[in-house]
């Protein structure tokens, strides 16, 4: 079975010399739901930025479903939805225009645009809001909009960045919801989080990043097995020491 992405080798060296990525290889299966987990700094948005073309590998190979992501870019794109950390959209616009306009990017033909947008904004509960501009929403709503947008062209493998990041715990639960539903329909979806209890609730499969190397990946269900569960084993990967209680005061 061809995979839905499959990095082999990935090395990002910046113009300064500095490695943000080293021999970094995954394999990550279509209809998976898989957590990419990391420390700031560790090398997860840049590996996604390789997968989506904002940068490009120094070596490597990354193909999505099959499609050669650096020499086919504008193939692979079109398979990929993405939905990033930071908020890289017009404040002032609204709701409705941002979603839409994204079709414009993968050329989609006006009526089909329109009305998938108007799909996506009653999927994610957006429908109310959608002539409000980017700058009224709550932070949650926002996060809404993102997903919605990332999936205008219906992508085979999803991209989320922290898509819950500053979203209080009801909406964050009702993102958890949207995402468990479109992985049932058969999406492929690959998370980036710093909620645990996030990873641990959606995620079948998770591999952790550390200093730009995978020092570890499996089955969710090895990681949360082990003593002190999917925290303790996070910890360990990435060489942090797991809290300890102090002792009262005597």
């Amino acid at each position: 079975m061809t995979p839905a992405l499959s990095i082999s080798h990935l090395r990002k060296v910046y113009r300064r010399g500095t490695v943000g990525i080293e021999e970094l290889s995954l394999d990550v299966a279509p209809g998976e739901f898989f957590g990419f987990l990391g420390p700031n700094g560790a090398g997860k948005t840049t590996t996604i930025h390789c997968v989506t073309g904002i940068a490009r590998p120094t070596s490597g190979r990354i193909e999505v479903f099959g499609v050669d992501a650096v020499r086919n870019y504008r193939e692979a794109r079109r398979l990929v939805g993405l939905s990033p950390q930071e908020f890289n959209v017009d404040p002032f616009a609204n709701a409705r225009d941002i979603v839409s306009w994204m079709g414009g990017y993968y050329g989609m033909k006006a009526e089909e645009r329109r009305a998938r947008t108007e799909m996506l904004l009653e999927k994610f509960d957006l429908a109310v809001h959608a002539k409000k501009s980017f700058r009224e929403l709550s932070g949650g709503l926002k996060r809404r909009v993102m997903l919605a947008r990332a999936m205008i062209n219906d992508p085979k493998l999803l991209i989320l960045d922290e898509p819950t990041a500053g979203v209080d715990v009801e909406l964050r639960r009702d993102l958890w919801r949207y995402l468990q539903e479109m992985n049932r329909d058969g999406k492929t979806i690959f998370l980036t989080s710093h909620y645990l209890e996030e990873v641990e609730r959606l995620c079948r499969n998770i591999a952790i990043i550390s200093d730009g190397r995978i020092v570890r990946q499996g089955p969710k269900e090895e990681f949360v097995n082990e003593p002190g569960g999917l925290e303790a084993a996070y910890l360990r990967a990435t060489g942090a020491e797991p809290n300890h209680v102090p002792a009262p005061a005597a």
